[in-house]
């Protein structure tokens, strides 16, 4: 573990979570926004992350790792089992959040209409919207819905920048361009909920601090329980995050990048973003080795 890039894969988390405040802005200010260059772009996330996350992750850091400690097969064993638990922890928590108050649905464009508005919205909208969608808890229970959500991802993000950056600086990016269609989504129900534009944008945004938050307490409970005597985690327990995250990452991918993608896409603008992801992660992990 490299703990000379705290500060610097600190950094890359707090990036990639303050995105959702670009998204909330994105969801007030252009009314007129072609969202295609959000399917391009969640796209290629998604192509990035999968790429990495089996790769580089799974197969080379994970894998090493716990084969070297464990041997061949038992090493093996465990990487799996590890991969598959990131995906079930991820699903499990995505699972939890109730439909309209998950941050990975995407909204319709008539949903934007209001947040557009240049006028004063007045209650009967609010009402209107409340009766038809059914989101009178939707308030402060969206904002801890996508807090707890981010969690995983924070520290996800963080323990990649910092093994080694050249991995965690493609991995923000691809965090933070995720979490820009979140941040959209999040500030619809917020807006709806209290009628409030203000208040929308600075839950969307603050929902974005789950992230490093989530990688430091996630990071002070790997150092000072596992690593308490000699200060360093166990190379086992690292191959073992590592795998954990390869799954996060991929379920991610498959479940909410990809998705949002086809859903702001014209033609092959998803699958164009997807291969495009994977190759610049490709030629940067061969070019910066």
């Amino acid at each position: 573990m490299h703990y000379e890039n705290f500060w610097f894969a600190l950094g890359l988390t707090v990036f990639a979570g303050m995105a959702t405040g670009i998204g909330s802005i994105l969801a007030f200010m252009a009314p007129r926004t072609n969202y295609r260059w959000l399917s391009i772009g969640t796209g290629f996330s998604a192509g990035v992350m999968l790429y990495v996350s089996f790769v580089e992750i799974f197969a080379e850091k994970g894998a090493s790792a716990l084969v070297e400690y464990y041997g061949y097969t038992q090493g093996h064993w465990i990487n799996v089992i590890s991969f598959f638990s990131g995906i079930a922890i991820i699903g499990i928590i995505d699972a939890l959040i109730p439909k309209f108050e998950n941050p990975h649905e995407v909204h319709k464009e008539k949903e934007y209409e209001l947040l557009h508005s240049k006028s004063e919205v007045s209650d009967e909208d609010i009402e209107d919207f409340k009766r038809s969608k059914k989101l009178m808890r939707m308030g402060l229970f969206t904002a801890l819905a996508i807090a707890i959500h981010n969690f995983p991802e924070g520290l996800a993000t963080f323990l990649s920048a910092l093994e080694d950056p050249t991995i965690g600086i493609p991995i923000a990016i691809a965090i933070a361009l995720h979490n820009i269609p979140e941040g959209i989504s999040v500030s619809i129900p917020i807006f709806y909920a209290t009628g409030n534009r203000k208040k929308a944008f600075i839950y969307s945004f603050l929902s974005g601090l789950a992230e490093p938050i989530g990688a430091l307490i996630g990071f002070a409970a790997l150092y000072y329980f596992m690593g308490a005597d000699s200060g360093v985690i166990p190379s086992n327990i690292m191959g073992i995050l590592f795998s954990v995250v390869a799954g996060i990452m991929v379920y991610i991918s498959l479940d909410e990048l990809l998705p949002t993608s086809r859903a702001y896409c014209k033609g092959h603008d998803s699958i164009i973003g997807l291969i495009l992801g994977m190759l610049i992660m490709a030629l940067s992990l061969l070019l910066f080795k």
